[in-house]
């Protein structure tokens, strides 16, 4: 005997089942997509000499990425935002200028804002920008809105252990970025 047509056709919530899977599964690729993209291999650019080195404060190995690029001769200021224990304002490192400042706020914004201020009153039209990877997306967002130079951004990338802290951090403070904080 043959089966009917009803028999083979899937019943109305097994077909929503399947759509639902479907769409869960591309959304969370999707999620995985943009993760990747913005925070674990964001846009990275070489090295050029420019104005001036910024160091963002952070995670470690910022500060010997940003000292050994001053050493190498790539711009003539290096500025590291706000010293600590764990990177402390660096020792003089001949023929650069070396800045400490402590941006108010103490935040990406801050930091940019502190830049534009920095590079309107000196005539910076080109900077190195250490930051953490996942910041990095962020932070030349952030430059963009305040600094009409060129930003050559160099990403970090934090502990190991830390990686899933810093995505999930860097999601909130990029809606905060897109959403609520919109200008410099």
């Amino acid at each position: 005997m043959a089966a009917g047509p009803l028999e083979h056709a899937p019943a109305g919530g097994s077909r929503r089942r399947v759509i639902a899977i479907v769409l869960v599964g591309t959304l969370a690729m999707a999620f995985t997509a943009a993760t990747a993209r913005l925070f674990v291999f964001p846009h990275r650019d070489p090295p050029a000499p420019v104005d001036a080195i910024v160091m963002f404060a952070g995670s470690a190995g910022r500060l010997e990425r940003a000292v050994a690029l001053a050493r190498a001769g790539y711009a003539p200021v290096l500025a590291i935002s706000t010293p600590t224990t764990d990177d402390p304002c660096p020792d003089d490192i001949p023929g650069v200028e070396v800045i400490c400042f402590a941006p108010s706020p103490l935040t990406t914004q801050g930091e940019s804002r502190w830049v534009a201020a920095a590079a309107a009153r000196r005539g910076w039209h080109s900077l190195i920008v250490i930051a953490a990877t996942t910041q990095s997306t962020r932070a030349r967002l952030r430059l963009g809105r305040c600094y009409p130079g060129e930003v050559r951004m160099i990403g970090m990338p934090p502990p190991r252990r830390m990686w899933p802290y810093m995505i999930t951090y860097e999601w909130a403070a990029m809606g905060k970025a897109l959403l609520l904080q919109r200008s410099c």
